[in-house]
């Protein structure tokens, strides 16, 4: 990503942050970036466009990070444990970029039907750890894309958790409950 585009992709999550979708302006967004409007319309032709490439780029670079880290273990539960690490200090070093994406998940508008087709090939790349969980035993059978799914929303959820409570959650025990309850359940068995 070029300085121009990188300082549009920063400013825009900003202002979708602080505005909403709705709220957001491609003047906001320019100002913030510190570009001409038409600079902004020469790299984007619209604000739609502007929010697809946000999500796009910000979670590929999440799948890249979550992949580049986990493939040095050789652990597959190390694996699954460096996934939910990553994806959690991803979120709390990009609370904006996070909202923007939980505030436009639900709807029926083009942004968010890509938004979900963006999410749920992030899911896809939590898929294949589950896969390799399943077949050294650490996961029990069964949907894997459903999983993968589930252990996606109890992220989101240990994050909206730590950021509630982050002045006494130590984030690594944070993923050891996360990983105990997620393997093992929250039944007295």
């Amino acid at each position: 990503m070029n300085k121009t585009k990188k300082a549009i992709f920063q400013a825009a999550i900003k202002v979708f942050s602080m505005a909403g979708y709705n709220g957001a302006t491609m003047d906001d967004i320019a100002l913030n970036a510190g570009v001409a409007k038409g600079t902004l319309y020469y790299h984007f032709k619209s604000k739609e466009e502007i929010f697809n490439y946000i999500i796009t780029e910000g979670m590929t670079v999440m799948t890249e990070e979550v992949d580049s880290a986990a493939s040095k273990e050789q652990d597959v539960l190390m694996k699954l444990k460096t996934m939910c690490r990553v994806q959690l200090k991803l979120v709390y070093e990009n609370k904006d970029f996070f909202k923007v994406i939980m505030s436009q998940l639900w709807g029926q508008e083009l942004r968010q039907l890509e938004l979900r087709k963006v999410i749920g090939n992030y899911i896809c790349a939590i898929e294949k750890y589950l896969k390799e969980a399943m077949e050294h035993g650490i996961v029990r059978k069964g949907d894997t894309s459903f999983m993968a799914y589930t252990l996606f929303g109890t992220l989101c959820s240990a994050a909206v958790y730590e950021l509630i409570n982050s002045e006494n959650t130590d984030v690594d025990q944070l993923i050891d409950n996360l990983m105990s309850y997620v393997l093992n359940g929250i039944s007295e068995k």
